[in-house]
């Protein structure tokens, strides 16, 4: 692959480069190609460094778990591979994205392990901050973009079996900007999605009827657990701890 043609290869395609080099499925020529457009590509530089992190976080921060028979079959019915000269950025990556029909191709195959690997049991709180993570890859912050808590509450309606409270908190500094659908716990949950600064917030809400609560910090991410009005909530972001407990705080007063 010549110079010319990496240096005007658009970074949208650039991206499933990016993962597919971090997983070993490019030629040499490919992943020299990949590295000089990196190297003069500050965008593409900083998604390869969180790819990287969160590959790295997959294969040794969390425990793997055996995927259940029906799982497995209906995922390898969905990537059965279908004949097809191999691509210039690689067949694997291309089934993926027309399988499952998620856009990029590095955000299904960080979707699909991290689905795979969500704990199961008592440590809830990897799964609940690997939900953050995955959601801050492209393409799957937000299925709704509103800052109206009158448009994101119905927009739940029909998604999930119980309807989650949303709550706009934009007068003390912590707008609501969307939501989104998640699978936590084993479960579909809500996602709220909250700003402060230029610092993302997810709150995750399912119903629960413990009276746990507590705080702290998991893989550099901070959180908060309380249980409210038969509703678990676990808010998670890398905004300062104090600033994430006062959000948690606001959030349970308001009405």
């Amino acid at each position: 692959m010549s110079d010319h043609h990496a240096s005007h290869h658009p970074c949208g395609e650039m991206h499933l480069l990016i993962q597919a080099d971090l997983d070993g499925e490019l030629e040499a020529g490919q992943s020299a190609a990949v590295a000089r457009h990196v190297a003069g590509c500050a965008e593409c530089a900083a998604l390869q460094q969180r790819l990287g992190a969160l590959s790295t976080g997959l294969r040794t921060g969390l425990p793997y778990h055996a995927a259940p028979a029906a799982l497995r079959e209906a995922v390898a019915a969905r990537l059965a591979p279908a004949p097809r000269p191999r691509s210039w950025f690689g067949s694997p990556i291309r089934r993926l994205n027309e399988a499952l029909s998620f856009g990029a191709g590095f955000a299904v195959a960080a979707a699909v392990a991290l689905a795979l690997v969500l704990p199961r049991g008592p440590d809830l709180t990897e799964a609940v901050v690997a939900g953050h993570i995955r959601a801050l890859q492209p393409g799957h912050l937000m299925d709704v973009v509103s800052t109206d808590q009158h448009t994101v509450k119905p927009w739940f309606d029909g998604r999930l079996d119980f309807a989650p409270p949303v709550k706009d908190l934009a007068a003390a500094g912590f707008p609501l900007t969307g939501a989104r659908l998640d699978y936590l716990s084993q479960r579909p949950v809500a996602a709220l999605l909250y700003q402060r600064a230029k610092h993302e917030i997810d709150l995750f809400i399912w119903p629960g009827t413990g009276s746990g609560s507590g705080e702290g910090e998991r893989s550099g991410y901070n959180f908060v657990h309380w249980t409210q009005g038969g509703m678990e909530f676990w808010a998670v972001s890398d905004l300062e701890q104090r600033q994430l407990e006062a959000f948690a705080e606001l959030w349970r007063k308001a009405g």
